[in-house]
């Protein structure tokens, strides 16, 4: 059988994504997701990396900002490397695949902004009759 490795996230971006590209041109974004749970008096947040790629990669570059709440899915991926002074260091990550934006549109903290103006009261205006338009037959298309 084979396992099961996903991983889905909604929280705050920590700060906007950094765009990079591959030789070849892919797209590539990395950014980090903030979660947050509280357990009794206690808020506790936990830092995520996110790396997306390709046309993923570049509509959150374009779209995402510091603050800006999303969902997302992807895999948790862990890479290993050596640094400069040889020495290897390890990252886990969450590699996207699916990303959508949540919140009030424009809003950065996903939350309705409390000092906006509220909208007037609608009054319940009477419809306009409709209007009745002279026809020629020049407007007929055939």
């Amino acid at each position: 059988m084979a396992g099961v490795n996903k991983a889905i996230l909604v929280g705050h971006l920590g700060r906007d994504p950094e765009m990079r590209y591959t030789q070849n041109g892919l797209a590539i974004a990395n950014f980090s997701v903030a979660t947050s749970e509280r357990v009794k008096e206690e808020t506790r947040t936990e830092w995520h990396r996110i790396v997306a790629f390709d046309k993923l990669a570049e509509i959150c570059g374009e779209y995402l900002r510091k603050g800006k709440l999303v969902y997302l899915e992807g895999r948790i991926q862990t890479r290993k490397w050596t640094d400069k002074d040889g020495v290897e260091k390890f990252t886990t990550e969450i590699v996207a695949y699916q990303m959508q934006m949540l919140g009030a549109k424009g809003d950065s903290d996903g939350e309705q902004k409390q000092d906006r103006p509220a909208p007037p009261p609608r009054q319940n205006p009477q419809p306009a009759p409709p209007q009745e338009q002279p026809r020629h037959d020049d407007d007929i298309p055939f």
